[in-house]
């Protein structure tokens, strides 16, 4: 498995420091955070996108996701939202990005409600999708936070390039086990986000291996499933400024994972 880590544990960072954490710190690859805030969004011009792609390309570093914020199972019209994955597709095919993650967001609407909007709008997009190179990944989270829930989108909409990010902490608090979620997750796999927490109340990020998220059962429940996709350490310092400093946490969490993967070889 290669292991990547999110720039939401880097807030702004300028992408040249992203991408030399990345080589210092013995990382395959990157996921981007897109967001106006941040050095990687829609907004940049055709030569800031080029420079972007020479920068990740010298260092031999991938860009593994343009990390997006659309939320496909919220209430509303559908046009804004499609304007916003088209954009974050675009971005990602000029960056050479494989996958877009999308959010849920569903909120208090009734689970077959929320399915039907998230299923029609990624539905939508597929073709779009498809025709860039690019897949659109569902992260496991809030309306959606368990395998089980986001599996239910992913038969309605029944196409190649719509997937799942599986969000072990999401799943986890969500009642699911890692070899619960696993099997009905491993047909729309992208890729899986890994973090610690001190428990399912206290969600404030831990060094991995510090907190209580079944992170050895996941990468055992992987392995065993030929699994070799990606494992990305999602830190969310942008949440939570007061936490340790992502760099200094780096090389550990990376000693951390492949323990955990020479472990369940």
């Amino acid at each position: 498995m290669k292991l990547a880590f999110s720039t939401l544990g880097v807030p702004a960072l300028p992408i040249e420091q992203v991408v030399r954490l990345a080589v210092e710190h013995g990382f395959h690859g990157v996921e981007l955070r897109a967001n106006a805030e941040e050095p990687v969004n829609t907004g940049l011009s055709a030569a800031e996108r080029e420079a972007v792609v020479a920068e990740f390309g010298k260092a031999g570093v991938e860009i593994l996701t343009v990390a997006a914020y659309a939320k496909v199972a919220a209430p509303g019209d559908d046009e804004p939202v499609l304007a916003d994955l088209r954009a974050n597709l675009q971005l990602a095919a000029d960056l050479g990005a494989p996958f877009v993650r999308v959010f849920p967001g569903g909120g208090e609407l009734p689970a077959e409600e929320a399915d039907l909007y998230a299923a029609r709008r990624l539905a939508a997009v597929a073709p779009d999708a498809a025709r860039l190179g690019v897949k659109v990944l569902l992260e496991t989270h809030d309306s959606h936070a368990t395998g089980a829930d986001a599996a239910r989108i992913m038969g309605l909409v029944g196409h190649g390039s719509v997937g799942v990010i599986w969000d072990v902490m999401h799943t986890w608090r969500g009642g699911e086990q890692p070899s619960e979620s696993y099997p009905v997750l491993a047909p729309h796999l992208g890729y899986v986000q890994v973090k610690d927490i001190a428990s399912a109340e206290d969600t404030t990020p831990l060094p991995l291996g510090e907190g209580v998220l079944p992170l050895a059962e996941t990468v055992e429940v992987l392995s065993r499933g030929d699994w070799d996709g990606w494992l990305c350490w999602e830190y969310e310092k942008r949440w939570y400024p007061q936490v340790a400093e992502l760099p200094e946490l780096l090389t550990p969490a990376r000693q951390h994972l492949s323990q955990l993967l020479a472990s369940s070889a």
